[in-house]
């Protein structure tokens, strides 16, 4: 994986292709603020990596160990620390270069927590169909038979129940790049992406689809 960015979820727009005449719906992602706090290598840690801090926090409200460790890299508080791994041969830049990272029509994953939905059945929570609607029948929403028979006499595990929906880590894959807009720190990404408005989110260059061909000059 190369380097990415850390992103705050603004909400969404929808912009318009002059070239196309069309309309595409657009999620605004804000990532000023991106720094390098510290680097790694193959020689002392094993492998190459950087950590990437991101969104101002006030000291009395960081733990200890955390502040510390930014501190003693020359870095100020901050609300997330991520790291984002090199391979063998990648060249890690001096500093973070942030919204200028990605480029108009590159290819990206973004990863975000999902909207809590609290506690759901399984008609919201894996789609089931349900049983009949027409009048008589008393199951209209609900699982129908979950044992398994006289044996082994118990629920199988995995067996989707009703339960807790929502709040979990989920990655995006392969949203386009509609605009990157350097003087505001925001890029405007293709499509939904998970999370709500102020939720923190992670933009990476897409793993299954090649980044785009630098422009000749």
């Amino acid at each position: 994986m190369s380097l990415g960015l850390i992103g705050k979820k603004i909400g969404m727009t929808r912009i318009f292709d002059e070239e196309e005449g069309i309309m595409i719906p657009v999620t605004v992602i804000e990532v000023g603020g991106n720094e390098f706090v510290q680097r790694k290598t193959a020689e002392s840690d094993g492998y190459n990596a950087v950590q990437v801090a991101y969104g101002d926090q006030k000291e009395q409200r960081m733990l200890q160990p955390k502040l510390g460790h930014l501190k003693k890299h020359g870095a100020s508080a901050k609300r997330v620390v991520l790291e984002f791994r090199f391979e063998d041969g990648e060249e890690i830049p001096e500093s973070h270069p942030g919204a200028g990272l990605f480029q108009n029509g590159q290819w990206v994953d973004v990863i975000g927590t999902t909207k809590g939905k609290g506690f759901q059945g399984v008609v919201k929570r894996y789609k089931f169909a349900g049983g009949p609607a027409a009048h008589g029948h008393m199951t209209h929403r609900r699982p129908g038979a979950v044992g398994a028979g006289t044996w082994p006499g118990r629920i199988w595990k995995n067996q989707r129940m009703p339960g807790h929906d929502g709040t979990v880590r989920r990655t995006t894959q392969n949203l386009k790049v509609v605009q990157v807009r350097t003087e505001d720190n925001v890029i405007l990404i293709s499509g939904a992406v998970p999370g709500s408005k102020g939720s923190y989110v992670v933009v990476r260059p897409a793993i299954k689809k090649a980044a785009p061909a630098a422009k000749s000059k």
